[in-house]
């Protein structure tokens, strides 16, 4: 019963509600006792013989009346409880999806994707049963039993309740016991769901590699294995949850003999009359539901409350990354300005004994290009994340303007920067509506103008359905390369203030690349950008090139400053000289 309390805020919230919603189903419960009690009238009647068809009539009629009150309880209880139910779901996955928009980099590093798919899913469904059909049965049960058991003793015999109800007190017994077993397994199979849902996602989202490798038949094998699994696992939630059921048969059975057999005796005994026994036997029918409800009830109550605390747990969980030192008082005006790094040295959250970051000092005035260089690991991502405030924890400071970045807003500073990471991500939609996503009141004019300066307008135009050309789940229809033409577009739709190109042009041609970096040059005067790339030719007319390794700069320069120290710039610069002329 935990579950309730925990839940304890929502229903406070919404008491008006499951007030009028538990009053209407209490009504219910008393509409319940009259057919009973219409049809002990009936037997009592018959059995001295002397009903009329007028009374016959008279007591169908009541029967009748009492169908339709309970038809309008119903209804009503219904929307109250089940609305209730519905609110608290609307409410649950809006504050989860809150959660997930607030959280940053090491959450996600933390969590799989299907994991938190499942705990938006698969858990929130299980809590709003609680509030939906886990208040109605526990409510209905309950009235359902005190108003019947006060029928019995007031309309039939009280010690014929009494003993006819023996049975009872067994069953909460067995209910308790079987609730924390069920509590555990629960929460050991919704784990397993996300498991299963992680996997299912991994595998979907990596068809593509799964193909090309031939890994089809290991992976749906490993997905087979993971399946037995989470099923043996769901195998302890059934044989626990199985049990309720034929516990309440045999207690149920005990109640029906034990009132055939003592009821029988005071008929006999002309203790009873045989039209009350009916009436009681009829109440004991009414008595099947809340024993039968009382399993039903625990598997909601346990399946809710591990989910309760699954979800519960996700949500205790803070961002590292926070607006709690930031000068709220800082606008964008504030911020336009140089950009300077003086980073001694930064690690990793999850290796914080391995700086990756090393003397990392330079500054960039406002509308110039910097170019990052460097083998692979070299730093350039990092510093990059740094400037986004993926992470906070370094020794040093990077400002704009002046201004720490950690204690500039973070809706102030992100509106500043337009990220184009290598690794794009496209939604399901049309092309317009991806280049728009960065500014959504952009009309077809600025749209179209973007995909030019990306040089992916003419691309476009050759699509079936030009600019409302469907592009599929992170644009599975898509190059490599108008994938990436088509992330520079949305960012340079945004207009910031700051461009951050990380590799952005590798899978682009060289003619490709030198015509959106011409573009981009005319696009970017007066404003500050950044570009990470293994292409010397994307950099070669950057203001300052920094040469990356081991997380520290070793060369910095223009381009005609570098290739004249004769060091790696040079050597790579002659290397894919070279290149391009064997490809060509």
């Amino acid at each position: 019963m935990g579950i309730f309390f925990k839940l304890g805020w929502f229903f406070k919230k919404e008491k008006k509600r499951y007030l009028i919603g538990v009053t209407f189903l209490a009504l219910t419960s008393v509409i319940n006792l009259v057919p009973p009690r219409i049809l002990g009238l009936m037997a009592d009647q018959l059995d001295r013989g002397h009903i009329s068809w007028e009374q016959y009539g008279l007591l169908i009629l009541a029967i009748i009346f009492a169908a339709a009150l309970l038809y309008g309880f119903r209804f009503l209880w219904r929307k109250q409880i089940l609305g209730g139910a519905a609110e608290l779901e609307l409410q649950m996955r809006s504050k989860l999806f809150r959660h997930f928009m607030e959280m940053d980099r090491t959450f996600y590093q933390r969590h799989r994707t299907g994991d938190l798919m499942a705990h938006a899913t698969n858990d929130v469904s299980a809590i709003q049963e609680v509030a939906g059909e886990g208040v109605l049965t526990l409510v209905d049960s309950l009235l359902m039993t005190v108003s019947t058991m006060f029928a019995m003793v007031i309309f039939v015999d009280w010690r014929l309740t009494i003993v006819a109800l023996l049975p009872f007190p067994f069953l909460a017994w067995g209910a308790w016991k079987l609730g924390d077993q069920l509590y555990d397994a629960f929460d050991e199979s919704q784990a397993a769901f996300s498991r299963l849902n992680n996997k299912t996602q991994e595998s979907v989202s990596g068809i593509k590699v799964i193909k090309t490798f031939g890994q089809g038949k290991e992976d749906t094998a490993a997905f087979n294995d993971m399946v037995k699994q989470t099923i043996q696992i769901n195998k302890r939630v059934f044989k626990w949850d199985s049990l309720f059921d034929p516990l309440g048969t045999l207690l149920i059975g005990l109640t029906y003999a034990i009132t055939i057999i003592y009821g029988g005796l005071l008929v006999t005994n002309k203790a009873l009359t045989i039209g009350q026994l009916v009436s009681f036997i009829a109440y004991i029918g009414n008595m099947v539901w809340p024993m039968f409800a009382i399993g039903y009830l625990f598997n909601i109550l346990e399946r809710g409350s591990a989910s309760y605390d699954r979800v519960e747990k996700l949500l205790d969980e803070k961002p590292e990354i926070t607006d709690q030192k930031a000068d709220l008082s800082l606008k964008a005006k504030d911020i336009d300005g140089d950009l300077t790094y003086q980073v001694k040295s930064f690690a990793y959250p999850d290796e914080p004994q391995i700086p990756v970051l090393h003397n990392i000092d330079f500054t960039l005035k406002t509308g110039q290009t910097l170019g990052l260089v460097g083998k692979v690991g070299a730093g350039k991502t990092t510093i990059i994340q740094l400037l986004l405030r993926e992470f906070d924890k370094y020794d040093g400071q990077i400002t704009l303007n002046g201004h720490d970045i950690r204690e500039i807003p973070l809706n102030v500073l992100l509106r500043q920067i337009s990220y184009v990471p290598q690794d794009n991500y496209l939604f399901s939609t049309s092309i317009q509506k991806n280049i728009a996503f960065s500014n959504a009141d952009s009309d077809q004019n600025s749209i179209i103008t973007a995909a030019k300066k990306s040089d992916l307008h003419n691309d476009i135009l050759q699509m079936p359905g030009g600019y409302n050309t469907l592009i599929g789940e992170n644009g599975v229809s898509l190059s490599g390369g108008q994938k990436q033409r088509m992330s520079i577009a949305r960012a340079l739709l945004k207009q910031s203030k700051i461009l951050v190109l990380d590799d952005a042009l590798s899978a682009v041609d060289a003619r490709t690349e030198m015509a959106i970096l011409e573009s981009l040059r005319k696009e970017r005067d007066g404003k500050t950008t950044l570009i990470a790339t293994h292409r010397l030719t994307s950099v070669m007319n950057a203001d300052l090139i920094l040469v990356l390794k081991n997380g520290r700069i070793v060369e910095r320069g223009t381009h005609e400053q570098l290739l004249a120290e004769q060091g790696w710039y040079a050597e790579m610069w002659q290397r894919q000289e070279l290149e391009d002329k064997v490809g060509e």
